[in-house]
């Protein structure tokens, strides 16, 4: 595949990306309603931090946080997983490996043209409620709202990878779906999605720090709601890039390991 041929195909893939959305409404409107926790932990959070701070967190911080998480999520979430996982189990897979286009690339299109649809839906309701009640938290340095754009594309590249790694392993097992659940889980609890980072206990807090969990939710919220000096915001930056390109090569690698094993068998 040339970039140059992925370049000129990517206006088509991003049509059909939207057609997709459209088509499968009520698949889209499940995945939107299973990316609001983060107002049920905004909800539990509040009653916590009712009585005073708890661990420096206002509910007014509490609140920006659990808002700008809903907003992360929205934007780089991803359920690509389970779309390689059922096309390989269905054997439908096939009919991508014939097509010019990398199917990575294909269905980073597809995913991508998702992201509009679901901020249309769950962004107008969060920045509402965000400035309302949790605006006196938001971050207003510069650089951090700079940098908050590359971030968030960032994530959702981390977050793109990992969860196309992981249904690649579909060519592998038979019950790879049962890997999801344990990557969510890992998610829930290592990426900021269910909590402030600073808030786990320590051990679990220095190995949530160095993973990449982090870097799909929790560091673009640090940068919509924490100051942050310059020096801890491009080291972060910095590790999110590498998260970035590890993933990236990691996805590749499962994948064709994956693609030799599915044609030597007759795929």
């Amino acid at each position: 595949m040339s970039i140059g041929r992925a370049f000129r195909a990517m206006p088509t893939m991003l049509r059909v990306g939207v057609a997709e959305t459209v088509a499968y409404r009520a698949e889209f409107l499940v995945w939107i309603l299973t990316t609001t926790i983060p107002l049920v932990m905004l909800g539990l959070w509040n009653a916590v931090a009712a009585q005073g701070t708890f661990k420096g967190y206002s509910q007014a911080d509490f609140t920006a946080y659990f808002l700008a998480t809903l907003i992360v999520r929205n934007v780089a979430g991803s359920w690509v997983g389970w779309q390689v996982g059922e096309e390989i189990r269905m054997g439908t897979m096939s009919m991508r490996l014939l097509r010019p286009v990398h199917p990575f690339v294909a269905l980073a299109a597809s995913h991508a043209a998702s992201i509009p649809f679901r901020c249309v839906v769950a962004l107008p309701v969060a920045f509402i409620l965000l400035i309302s009640s949790g605006g006196s938290s938001l971050a207003t340095e510069p650089l951090q709202l700079a940098m908050l754009a590359p971030a968030l594309l960032m994530a959702w590249l981390i977050t793109f990878a990992i969860m196309f790694a992981i249904g690649a392993l579909a060519f592998f097992l038979t019950r790879a779906m049962g890997l999801f659940s344990l990557y969510f889980l890992l998610f829930m609890l290592l990426s900021g999605y269910l909590m402030p980072i600073d808030i786990l206990p320590g051990p679990i807090r220095v190995v949530a720090e160095w993973l990449p969990f982090r870097y799909m939710v929790s560091f673009p919220v640090e940068l919509m709601t924490k100051s942050m000096s310059t020096t801890a915001v491009l080291e972060q930056l910095a590790l999110q890039v590498g998260w970035t390109i590890a993933s990236i090569a990691i996805a590749m690698f499962v994948w064709r390991r994956g693609v030799r094993r599915f044609e030597s068998v007759g795929g």
